[in-house]
């Protein structure tokens, strides 16, 4: 490879971590990462996110360098739009997820203690087997939606940077290596508190709720944002 080639897949490569920090990226995987119980699992979280992330780019930005076209901007905005609409289905997911947990109290040796336990599953195994397989897909989907809605800018970035075809798919897949790599050390450090006070329930669930809380706005300012200031809705209906 060429120094000029190098040079600009390492900047993808850092591109792609500073991408993956991103407010909205950040939120939505906070809201993963809440529910993550073991800090190798939040961790994961964010791999998954990657890698959904960057199958969408790839095969997305791939088939618009090869057709040399781009994506009109009502389509592009109403993919960004879709992502609000996510984030607010992932905050109120988070601020409901607490609904099923019960306080049972019971006196013992004249002293009050109280246990805190959910109905939600019969099988504690079922439970654990069935929530890794929906957690890691539901990682996965965010990723996806998340890449869909980046592919315009990602291919109009491709584009003014590589001179071919085969170093544009190079440099997608590299910018898409930045972003597992940035996801995976932000939700290793943001499931720290969640996994600290695991086992304190109302700190536990104050902090997943907050989340939901920050995302459920967040979402709401995104689609306003996107259909009010940058004019969507109108886009819509022209």
């Amino acid at each position: 490879m060429e120094i000029s080639l190098l040079s600009t897949l390492a900047f993808g490569f850092i591109l792609g971590i500073k991408h993956a920090i991103e407010p909205d990226h950040v939120i939505a995987v906070s809201t993963i990462a809440s529910r993550s119980k073991k800090l190798w699992r939040s961790s994961l979280a964010g791999v998954f996110w990657g890698i959904g992330h960057t199958a969408t780019l790839f095969i997305v930005g791939l088939v618009l360098i090869l057709m040399n076209g781009e994506i009109p901007d009502k389509w592009a905005m109403s993919l960004e739009f879709l992502v609000g609409i996510m984030l607010v289905y992932l905050g109120i997911t988070s601020i409901l997820s607490f609904k099923n947990i019960h306080t049972h109290e019971h006196e013992h040796d004249g002293e009050l203690h109280k246990h805190f336990h959910s109905h939600k599953y019969d099988s504690e195994h079922e439970h654990k087997h069935q929530h890794k397989d929906v957690f890691y897909m539901k990682s996965m989907l965010v990723g996806l939606v998340h890449g869909l809605a980046g592919s315009a800018a990602m291919t109009l970035l491709t584009m003014s940077t590589v001179k071919s075809v085969w170093e544009g798919a190079v440099y997608i897949l590299v910018f898409g290596v930045g972003t597992v790599v940035g996801m995976l050390l932000f939700t290793t450090v943001i499931g720290i508190p969640f996994v600290i006070s695991a086992k304190k329930i109302k700190i536990n669930k104050a902090l997943t709720q907050i989340t939901g809380v920050i995302s459920t706005a967040f979402g709401f300012y995104y689609m306003y944002n996107l259909g009010i200031t940058e004019e969507l809705f109108k886009l819509w209906i022209q």
